[in-house]
């Protein structure tokens, strides 16, 4: 069961932002589990990444479910027996509605998956983390989340109303806090991808997909004197 490879699990990987994770890390010499809910979409993905000679392998993981979680560990415990970097990348969003008419149900159905399942998921994969001598946790965050982008009107943040996404990433920013204080030896950052062209935003985002995956990729294989508890995109910090 060793393996001397570093080894990564990525969430929401059948497509966009996931997807090319798994591609960066595994064209880097890493072993990837991509982690998708969908069984028959991420068996596809997974396929097509190992036929390019990629070390790509699927695990079927709803992160809204504790039982598809717990799973998704001992699947993943019966193939390697530790995990070096957890990429929480699943993520959905609500509907383009003025906040004063979000009703808190649609923002509960949103938080199950942005904010619920990456504790969830975390949570069931800290055992086999702790098992890494340097375990990564990144959390796909946003710059929407940014409290001081959203209140300076020179910024697009400003202007674009989000009440269930917004306030989700911005709920995500602070677990990443609070998971940096409380796990030593962790090193657990959030990522802003930018703007990237993906499904979520029916591709008309303004950055590529391999853009907005640097930040993620840098966070995911940190030196030992990387950062921790920190918000990045790809140029830099981001300002809470």
């Amino acid at each position: 069961m060793t393996d001397v490879r570093p080894v990564a699990l990525v969430t929401g990987a059948n497509k966009g932002l996931g997807r090319e994770t798994v591609r960066r890390l595994a064209g880097s010499g890493w072993l990837v589990l991509l982690a998708a809910r969908d069984r028959e979409r991420g068996t596809q993905a997974a396929a097509t990444l190992a036929d390019e000679g990629l070390d790509v392998e699927f695990v079927e993981l709803d992160v809204t479910s504790d039982e598809s979680a717990e799973a998704a560990v001992r699947a993943v415990a019966e193939r390697v027996d530790h995990l070096d970097a957890l990429v929480n990348n699943a993520g959905v969003a609500g509907p383009m509605l003025d906040p004063a008419d979000v009703e808190a149900a649609a923002l509960r159905r949103l938080y199950e998956v942005n904010v619920f399942g990456q504790v969830r998921v975390t949570r069931a994969f800290l055992p086999l983390l702790r098992k890494s001598e340097r375990p990564r946790i990144v959390m796909v965050s946003s710059a929407l989340a940014s409290l001081e982008h959203a209140s300076d009107p020179a910024r697009p943040e400003y202007g674009f109303l989000s009440l269930d996404y917004a306030s989700s990433k911005a709920a995500l920013n602070m677990i990443v806090s609070q998971y940096a204080r409380a796990l030593p030896g962790f090193k657990v950052n959030a990522a802003d991808p930018g703007n990237p062209a993906t499904d979520m935003n029916r591709h008309t985002g303004v950055h590529t997909v391999a853009e907005g995956v640097e930040a993620i990729i840098r966070l995911a294989t940190l030196d030992d004197d990387g950062p921790t508890g920190g918000f990045f995109d790809r140029n830099g910090p981001v300002p809470w």
